[in-house]
Formats: structure tokens, sequence, C-alpha cells
């Protein structure tokens, strides 16, 4: 099935999406979407700042306060039912019943779904060799591995064949050759079965290498959207990572001045400037550092990644 066949232009949309809790919480404040079909979006941010939240009024198990979102042009809201059945959904937190085979699980989500027994069996042998669970598909799902669990939860919201797909913490605890595995199995989706796919992570190499498009949220709002390049080009050439004591207001004004400084992020006494050639910049720094009566303890230069432009929009404080 084309991508064209599974979703109108856009898999998913919303118009200054709102949702508060009370008269003093507000979990998302206005969030635009156009997600278009066939794509990998990653939504990131810090916890609390409303990806959850998005995705659960998204896959309608929250309705919300104000604005409207669409799956595949249907109302999230006024058409539920219809997008449940273009839709499915990896939750965050492990949703399995261990005392049932791999097999018995798929087979009872199809038959909640109201999939025939010909149909079911057909899409659960599919299913278990996509992600390499064969052998242990007659298992208890008490015997699996973290990873193997993910991997059942993963096809599990592929019985029905949805258009779109939404991954909350996909590869969330998994150690990296099963994250690495699990990524791959996430491009196949999009690539061999024309799936959208939304997905919230912490892991911003894994966002990096998988989507198409990245959306960084923070207090209920989108900050900055994306193509990973666009948004890591945004940082600059090489990033200098700086940590000391002193007069960091002054050192900062300071390196503001220097003509090649591209972007400059400060928390607290944690330091970083993206400049056009880090290991040319370093004396320069250095010397801006001193007059300013900065005490520079540690500093390094890299190539800028989606986690600084994590940082920058976002910050370094904790998060609840």
């Amino acid at each position: 099935m084309s991508s064209s066949e599974r979703c109108s232009d856009y898999a998913v949309e919303t118009e200054n999406l709102v949702k508060t809790y009370g008269d003093d919480v507000v979990a998302i404040d206005g969030i635009n979407l156009t997600i278009e079909a066939n794509t990998i979006y990653a939504l990131l941010g810090p916890n609390g700042a409303g990806k959850t939240t998005t995705l659960s009024i998204l896959t309608t198990l929250l309705e919300p306060t104000s604005g409207s979102a669409a799956v595949c042009g249907l109302d999230v809201v006024k058409r539920a039912d219809e997008v449940r059945g273009r839709i499915g959904v990896t939750f965050q937190e492990t949703v399995l019943d261990d005392a049932l085979t791999g097999r018995q699980a798929l087979d009872f989500h199809g038959r909640l779904y109201s999939l025939d027994k010909a149909k079911r069996q057909e899409k659960i042998a599919e299913l278990l060799s996509l992600v390499e669970l064969e052998e242990a598909g007659d298992r208890k799902i008490r015997t699996y591995s973290g990873g193997m669990k993910r991997r059942l939860e993963l096809i599990r919201g592929l019985m029905t064949e949805p258009d779109v797909l939404f991954l909350d913490e996909p590869t969330l605890g998994l150690d990296p050759q099963s994250r690495s595995r699990l990524g791959e199995y996430i491009l196949d989706l999009k690539r061999e079965r024309g799936l959208t796919l939304l997905l919230t992570t912490h892991y911003m190499d894994e966002a990096e290498l998988l989507a198409d498009k990245v959306g960084i949220i923070d207090h209920g709002k989108i900050v900055i959207e994306g193509s990973p390049r666009e948004l890591v080009d945004q940082m600059g050439a090489d990033a200098i990572h700086i940590a000391g004591s002193g007069n960091s207001e002054a050192f900062v004004e300071g390196l503001r001045q220097l003509v090649y400084t591209e972007t400059i992020t400060a928390t607290g006494n944690h330091i970083q400037v993206g400049v056009d050639s880090g290991n040319r910049r370093l004396v320069d720094v250095v010397t801006v550092a001193g007059e300013k009566a900065f005490h520079i303890e540690e500093i390094s230069v890299a190539k800028p990644s989606l986690g600084d432009v994590f940082l920058h929009f976002t910050g370094r404080q904790f998060r609840d």
C-alpha cells in the first residue's frame, strides 16, 4: 500500500492545540504540527514538556481543551473510532500480560479489532518473523528480555495494519545493540510499508539517525522544528564546550564580541560557543576568559550534535 493510499498529504495535523488541567497547569500550549505521510517525526523535549500529552490527544486517549487535531484527515475528537482504526500505539511503559505467550498476546489484540482467525494467523506469522521472534512466539512473555518485549509491543501495534504508528520512548531502557536493531525495524516500517511514525525519545542520537524531521517541545510549545541536519547546522561548524568559575556574564559578553561567534548557550558556569573553526579559536576564547576574570577548568571542541541543539533551546536545568 503506498503512502498516498494510506493517508492524505498530511498524516498528522494540529492547529493551536491546547490542554490544561484546572486553572494553572498548562500541559500543551498552542501546538501546530503538520507531519507528512510516510515520514518519521521525532518529538523531543524535557520531562514534563508535553510530549506524552500530545501523543495522548493524537491517539484519542485525551481530549484537547481547545484547538484541533486530525490523523489522516480524521478529527481525533469527532471521529475518534475511525482514528483508532488507522493508528497503532506503543506506550512508554510495557503493557503486556506476561502469563501469555507472544503469539497469544498478538492473537488477543487482533481479536479486539475483529480480525478473523485466518487474518490473525497470517499477520502473527509475518510480524514475528519481521522482528526475529519466531522461535520465541510460543514462550511465555515472562521469559522475554526487555528488548524482546519492546519488539513484541512494536509488532502488536502493527497487527491492524495502521497508517500511523505512535511510539512513546520505544527504546527506553534497552542496551545499545537492542536499540540499534529496533531502530532498523523502525526505518524498515517507513521504507517498506509506507508507514508514518511519530516517536518521542530522550536519545538524541536515535532521533538524529531515524527522523526525517524533529520538533523540540518545551513548556508545552514547539520551540524549533526542522530536519536534524538543519537544526545542527544552526549551531555553527564547531562547538566549544567550557566549564569554569568566575564572572561568567562578563565572559559571555566578551565572547559575543568575537566576530566569528555564531551561537552561545550559557547555563551557570557551563558555556557552549558555536564558531566557524573551533581549534583555531581556542586561544582567543582563553584570552577573553583571562580578561573577564573567568577561570576555565575544562575546555573541549566537538562537532555540534542534536543534543547541543536540544540543550540550546531547553537549558540544562532538571525538570519534573
